[in-house]
């Protein structure tokens, strides 16, 4: 089952549209959209490796690009957006967010921009929260250029040799993250 979805998102990420698309789920992704855009990096990057370096460059533009998008809506729509925060379950990430950025400010934002949390509670947060754009702008270059160029440079040092063992093991890390997810959110009820 993993693998043929594996072999379509390899698929995916060749055609011609594919950067459009990178650019599209990464801008969405910092302020509103749920699927991040790693999940089309890593597969270009795979497919790509001579292009790695230029997908990367393109995700951390447009996620900065949207995280700006996050923190105007944050500065001038909270009271529109805070609903969705609650039904999705990220009003509890958004109260977090705002006291990290009470204590840390610009260090809350280069961590969310570069660890798997919710970035765009971020950019809501800080624009609800007032951040200084200067330095709100900095700490997610900063935060989101050192993942996606990690993620990056990872595939492309990988290469083919990342690609071949990924497809012979592909099945089994499905099944364990699928097994993890449930866990985790029974865990967390």
């Amino acid at each position: 089952m993993f693998l043929a979805l594996y072999q379509r998102v390899m698929q995916w990420s060749k055609h011609r549209y594919a950067s459009y698309c990178l650019a599209l789920v990464s801008f969405t992704e910092s302020s509103f959209f749920l699927i991040p855009p790693d999940v089309m990096l890593m597969p270009m990057s795979l497919a790509k490796p001579h292009k790695a370096w230029f997908y990367a460059g393109l995700t951390t533009l447009t996620s900065v690009l949207g995280g700006l998008l996050g923190y105007f809506i944050g500065a001038y729509a909270f009271s529109l957006i805070e609903p969705w925060l609650q039904s999705l379950g990220y009003i509890h990430a958004y109260e977090l967010a705002e006291s990290w950025f009470e204590q840390w400010g610009f260090w809350a934002i280069l961590l969310a921009g570069f660890t798997p949390i919710p970035y765009k509670i971020f950019t809501i947060a800080s624009g609800a929260l007032g951040m200084v754009l200067l330095p709100f702008i900095m700490g997610s270059i900063i935060g989101r250029g050192a993942r996606f160029f990690l993620v990056a440079g990872l595939m492309r040092w990988g290469g083919e040799k990342l690609e071949i063992q990924l497809r012979q093991w592909i099945n089994r890390i499905g099944w364990i993250t699928i097994g993890v997810a449930v866990i985790g959110y029974f865990s967390l009820r």
